[in-house]
């Protein structure tokens, strides 16, 4: 086998191995199959251009060509002419394809299904894009380094979104791959130099022997590279992301009849909402309750608890019940409830994936694409579906259970007590121990949970303050019990995770607590409404809501005490704020500046204590967006240094070395030499000699005995190709250059030197290359073109 041949075999084995690491990100992972299979015939077209030979411009276009047409047979056959020629409709097909593919990728938990088309094109598609650059930085330019670049691109955004502790293994794969290349490259290399002497004994493969001592050298060093890369951040301290750190992400709704739905964690803005300058209106409620201080908007709750944060856990979406909703799980007969029904409208700028409904709800009127998770009753759009400017009608039983209810509940199931009451194992000893303590005395899990309430609400002297960190780490919710100041994130969590060390079934709800009313009887829901609230299960009532944060929402009516003087604020008043009272101040759309609308500030919410659409972390094509522009600042800025680089090692490599090729050769070595010069500041003058070209280099770069015997050698040996009947092969003319471009380095100031590595001079060659090639295609178009003649005879 070639040595190009090898490369482009291992350019196409480490493309894979980077894109194994997309391997978990998708059920099943078939795909990486079809994406082996289409970028083995796009090597293959590039193996064979390479060997007609075409020129490196075509042999890119022809295999950009070929992963065009393969895309349109695998995905737009029906919309292509003759089933391989893309047209408009394809062009079309791969754009609602794309934008399936998006709103897919942003919904499904991981692993998503591979049933999405729009997901199956942005795998295999997206392998054979950083495939076909992969291929043409290490194969048809011959610099296998740089291939890294868009091997860390797909590599990174398979990081940026695999959750799981088998991370090291794709490193693993995805790093061999790279090291794989760069020694097939050397071992290339390798292979051409040992041809220069000549002398060097072959092995019965053909290959030179005194290769195979430095490729077992790199091999070792790569094997020992990776187990370093591996084994040191063990010793490093870990960067968990916090208990009280929201910004792990789920996925999102599934499409179709079915699949699986993970929201994503929002209480990472939640904070920042609180802290706005101006509470602008989310919701508008208009409802026939009389009570609305249990009007409680609820988005999505919380119930995967790993020890660092609270997340959604996976969950099966089904099509909206049509009429009636079925009972909220647990709801026995006996519990007093009421139907009531409420108006909703959304703002036009928010944007919310997710349903805002009072819980339990009990149906829903709603236009658009949406869909239910059953086990939440909770409603999320479908396919890019959201809340912006929408108005729905909620059907939802306000369930009154009574204090004797609660205490009275039998045991959960054990399925669902196994469920909701996990903890980890890394969860501070000092969570349980002080729920314990706090809940001494309790006759049963419904005492424990009002003494839970009391202690972060009225006697555990915890203050409410929006200022504080979320947190991170898992000794989090530890400093929130000793410095006792947080908002509804820290108290929610604190008390679902201490409900549970209890073996009271837990988790945590997040929407908007109790609006404010307004004159019209509607009630106005804002950001600074945002809230999370622990929901505790009760055998016989269900799933109860409790209010542990003080001055927030309200205390259920259930949890409340007769003890004189209780400091538990009235269940009949909403929460209130400042801001809720009406105010002469224009708002937030009458109040945008120029300035802010030329920067679309007033389209856009602020950060919302609620997932809003696109997740709480960067979606996928984020991370790709990111790898994508690096990769651009980094390639366009080092394009001349690349480009040079690259020459350099052309024009210096082995090229046979026979009396053949003997004048190619030495040429190249020349033109280097010369371009080099240039590099540091010796500009060429084409009409000297070499002799005299030489003295001139050597006198303007004031090189030293050695260089300057270099600069002669290798102006000896042009002369002599250029004049001598039968011109001999001149050894070392390669490291004659090495020692004159030293000298050259060594008389230079720090910048020359600076801009002859970064900046090089001679890099316009390529301009100037591009410029004749162009000049004479048109002349050739020129020369095709038919002359007019008259017919004779004819008089103008």
């Amino acid at each position: 086998m070639s040595g190009r041949a090898r490369l482009a075999l291992c350019a196409w084995a480490a493309t894979l191995m980077a894109a194994c690491a997309l391997l978990p990100l998708v059920d099943p992972a078939t795909w990486i199959l079809q994406a082996a299979f289409l970028l083995a015939v796009q090597s293959g077209v590039g193996a064979a251009t390479r060997r007609v030979p075409l020129a490196r411009p075509l042999t890119i276009a022809a295999q950009a060509l070929v992963t065009l047409v393969l895309l349109t047979l695998v995905f737009a056959r029906q919309q292509a002419l003759a089933g391989l020629i893309p047209g408009p409709q394809a062009f079309q097909r791969f754009a609602d394809l794309l934008r399936q593919g998006s709103d897919d990728i942003a919904r499904y938990a991981i692993p998503a299904p591979l049933e999405s088309d729009g997901i199956r094109l942005m795998l295999v598609g997206g392998v054979l894009v950083i495939g076909l650059l992969v291929d043409t930085l290490a194969v048809t330019f011959r610099s296998a380094a740089p291939a890294g670049l868009p091997l860390l691109a797909l590599y990174s955004v398979a990081a940026g979104l695999s959750e799981g502790g088998t991370d090291w293994l794709w490193f693993l794969v995805a790093a061999a791959g790279y090291l794989m290349l760069l020694l097939a490259e050397g071992r290339d290399r390798l292979s051409q130099w040992g041809r220069v002497f000549g002398g060097a004994p072959r092995t019965p493969g053909g290959e030179p022997s005194g290769a195979v001592a430095p490729a077992r050298t790199g091999r070792r060093i790569g094997a020992f590279a990776l187990g370093i890369a591996l084994v040191v951040p063990l010793a490093l301290p870990a960067m968990d992301g916090g208990l009280l750190d929201g910004a792990r992400t789920g996925g999102g709704a599934g499409s179709g009849g079915g699949g699986t739905i993970s929201a994503v964690n929002p209480l990472v803005s939640l904070r920042d909402s609180l802290n706005v300058d101006e509470d602008r209106q989310v919701l508008s409620v208009e409802t026939d309750s009389e009570d609305i201080s249990n009007l409680y908007l609820r988005i999505v709750s919380l119930d995967d608890f790993d020890g660092t944060t609270w997340k959604p856990s996976k969950r099966h979406i089904t099509a909206v019940p049509d009429g009636t909703f079925p009972l909220p799980t647990g709801l026995g007969p006996d519990v007093r409830r009421t139907e009531t029904e409420a108006t909703i409208r959304a703002a036009d700028w928010y944007a919310q994936d997710w349903l805002p409904m009072p819980y339990p709800p009990s149906g829903v009127r709603i236009g658009g694409n949406w869909r239910y998770e059953p086990v939440g009753m909770t409603l999320v759009g479908d396919h890019g579906q959201n809340t912006r400017g929408l108005t729905y009608q909620v059907r939802s039983l306000d369930v009154r259970p009574t204090a004797e209810q609660l205490a009275a509940a039998p045991e959960p199931p054990a399925a669902l007590r196994r469920e909701y009451t996990e903890l980890p194992d890394s969860l501070p000893a000092v969570v349980s121990r002080t729920a314990r303590q706090v809940t001494a005395g309790a006759a049963n899990p419904y005492e424990q949970a009002v003494e839970l309430q009391e202690y972060f609400s009225l006697n555990g002297g915890f203050e409410y303050d929006t200022q504080v960190e979320v947190g991170s780490g898992s000794q989090a919710i530890a400093r929130f019990l000793k410095d006792k100041q947080g908002f509804c994130i820290h108290f929610s969590f604190a008390m679902a995770a201490m409900a549970r060390s209890l073996d009271i079934p837990a988790r945590v709800a997040v929407g908007f607590a109790p609006g404010s009313p307004q004159a019209d009887g509607s009630v106005s829901v804002g950001l600074r409404d945002a809230h999370a609230w622990p929901e505790l299960y009760f055998e016989g009532v269900g799933w109860t809501r409790f209010e542990p944060t003080p001055t927030r929402g309200s205390i259920p009516s259930y949890t409340l005490t007769d003890t004189p003087g209780s400091a538990v604020p009235d269940p009949d008043v909403p929460s209130r704020n400042a801001s809720s009272e009406p105010s002469a101040a224009p708002s937030a759309s009458q109040s945008c500046t120029a300035e802010e609308k030329k920067l679309e500030a007033c389209e856009s919410e602020s950060a919302l204590a609620v997932p809003s659409s696109g997740g709480g972390g960067p979606k996928w094509y984020v991370f790709l967006a990111w790898a994508v522009g690096g990769l651009a600042v980094l390639l366009i800025p080092s394009a001349p240094m690349l480009w040079r680089v690259r020459a350099r090692s052309v024009r210096l490599g082995a090229h046979g070395r026979s009396e053949a090729d003997a004048v190619p050769h030495t040429l190249a070595v020349w033109q280097e030499l010369a371009d080099t010069a240039w590099d540091f500041g010796i500009a060429p003058e084409e009409s000297r000699t070499p002799r005299r070209a030489a003295a001139r280099i050597v006198r303007l770069g004031q090189l030293d005995p050695t260089a300057s015997a270099a600069v002669h050698r290798v102006a000896d040996a042009v002369e002599q190709v250029l004049y001598a009947p039968r011109p001999r092969p001149t050894a070392g003319l390669a490291e004659d250059v090495h020692r004159a471009t030293a000298g050259l380095r060594a008389t230079a100031s720090r910048g020359t030197r600076l801009r002859a590595r970064f900046a090089p001079r001679s890099a316009v060659r390529v301009a100037w290359a591009a410029s004749a090639r162009w000049s004479a295609l048109k002349q050739r178009a020129s020369a095709a073109r038919p002359t007019l003649r008259k017919p004779s005879g004819q008089q103008g």
